[in-house]
């Protein structure tokens, strides 16, 4: 496989996690998923931008684009039950790390919305390469490709659904 081929299938095994990761900006709102709760330092747990409609929207249109992706190149998963597996655990596990990171923020006193450089961008790709790694995995040079371009796409993804005024602040 070339280069630039390999590039195209990293971006094409990880699209469900980076549109799962970016729909709770559009799907989101309503209960948050701590519920309102603190932890025992007495800040929230997550915080009101974590919504269960915003993380099972997330997963639902993450794993929809992964069946949409099975349709277009069938032989990228080998089955349909394998696409919509690893689309569901890509999706998943993004949104599972998003979840940590804003854990981990809130420990740190940053407020809803704050930066965190490299948690924001990293975290959620993490975690979706680690949940869908027993159904299928990219090379080290691939993975390696998607840690130094997510934060782009990520910053880009961001900055584009700010100036759309889907989210108040362009990180």
């Amino acid at each position: 496989m070339g280069w630039l081929s390999s590039i195209f299938w990293a971006f094409w095994y990880i699209l469900p996690a980076y549109v799962a990761n970016a729909s709770p900006v559009l799907v989101g709102g309503g209960r948050p998923i701590d519920g309102g709760r603190t932890w025992r330092d007495g800040r929230r747990i997550l915080g009101d931008g974590k919504t269960w409609r915003g993380f099972i929207g997330g997963v639902a249109i993450g794993t929809l684009v992964g069946a949409v992706q099975y349709f277009i190149t069938p032989c990228f998963y080998g089955s349909f039950s394998t696409a919509v597996k690893l689309a569901f655990l890509l999706s998943f596990g993004a949104l599972f790390g998003d979840l940590v990171g804003s854990f981990f923020k809130r420990r740190a006193n940053l407020p809803r919305g704050a930066p965190a450089i490299g948690l924001d961008q990293l975290g959620f790709l993490i975690s979706a390469l680690a949940f869908a790694y027993p159904v299928k995995t990219l090379s080290s040079g691939q993975i390696i490709f998607l840690l130094v371009v997510s934060p782009f796409v990520h910053w880009g993804a961001n900055y584009f659904a700010y100036r759309m005024g889907w989210k108040n602040v362009p990180w």
